[in-house]
């Protein structure tokens, strides 16, 4: 099993005294996921919560959106040429009776650590795929999903202090899911911002949550059109980041119903789209 960290030897300059020493870096491996046993995608990830991941995977793809739907998930034995399993190779098994969408058998992709799918469709994709429209009333038995700037302001330290292999190598992205409250849910990390998000929600498929109507997802870094389109497709209506949102991510939000938030860092934060979920008369009357 791949580990999580590796070893490697360094050459540290500091004001100009030279040492060798070992330095912790966080792992990256490749992951092939198969799908009923045919090659889907590869994605380069942080080995560990694998299963998950490939799960969160085929949810953003339209292909999963219940936990009764997936059968099993497994590591593939004689992943190599000498028949040994390298656990970089998992098969997702469908249930009997779910119907898989064609685009997903025909193409292999190749997801990278820093921007996911390459390729990655428009917005029409999102439209025709997505399980369910991003609606947090419940009906009448709830009252919409609404935030403070107060508690969005709170929820990166939240999630840096959960960061544990961050700690150790400075290396790894992060994204957690928190309720409207402000409780800390989940923190899954990785080498890419994508795979960490299809970790949480391959979690919440796993666990029958889906669709996570009622929650916030903070990603560290930017918000790309695909983090986006992940929250879309698990029902998120709230996606916060550190750093910049693109501006297809903004559109994508825009469209439905997301709430989209941007470079939140300590008190200050954009909000790009959804703007009616954030209490902003009460921040101006603060301001």
């Amino acid at each position: 099993m791949g580990r999580v960290t590796e070893r490697r030897k360094v050459i540290r300059i500091r004001d100009g005294v030279v040492s060798a020493r070992p330095d912790t870096l966080v792992a990256e491996e490749p992951l092939e996921i198969r799908l009923n046993g045919k090659p889907l995608a590869i994605t380069m990830r942080t080995p560990g919560d694998d299963f998950a991941l490939a799960a969160g995977f085929l949810v953003s793809e339209g292909v999963l959106g219940r936990a009764d739907e997936l059968q099993n998930i497994v590591y593939c034995a004689g992943a190599t040429v000498d028949g040994s399993n390298t656990y970089n190779v998992v098969d997702v098994r469908t249930s009997p009776g779910v119907v898989i969408p064609d685009i997903t058998l025909e193409r292999n992709v190749y997801t990278t650590s820093s921007c996911g799918l390459c390729g990655k469709a428009s917005l029409d994709a999102v439209r025709t795929t997505a399980r369910w429209t991003i609606d947090d009333t419940h009906g009448d038995t709830a009252p919409p999903v609404r935030l403070g700037p107060e508690l969005l302001a709170s929820l990166p330290d939240r999630l840096r202090a959960a960061q544990r292999v961050f700690d150790r190598t400075g290396g790894l992205h992060a994204a957690a899911l928190f309720t409207e409250d402000g409780e800390l849910v989940d923190v899954r990390e990785d080498v890419g911002r994508h795979n960490a998000v299809d970790k949480l929600v391959g979690r919440a498929l796993q666990n029958g949550s889906l669709p996570l109507s009622r929650t916030v997802l903070l990603v560290s870094g930017r918000a790309s059109f695909e983090l986006a389109q992940k929250a879309v497709m698990a029902g998120i209506p709230v996606l916060a980041a550190v750093s910049a949102p693109s501006s297809l991510a903004v559109d994508l939000a825009a469209e439905s119903n997301l709430t989209l938030v941007g470079f939140l860092r300590g008190t200050s934060m954009n909000v790009y789209a959804g703007e009616h979920r954030v209490a902003l008369q009460a921040a101006a009357a603060q301001g």
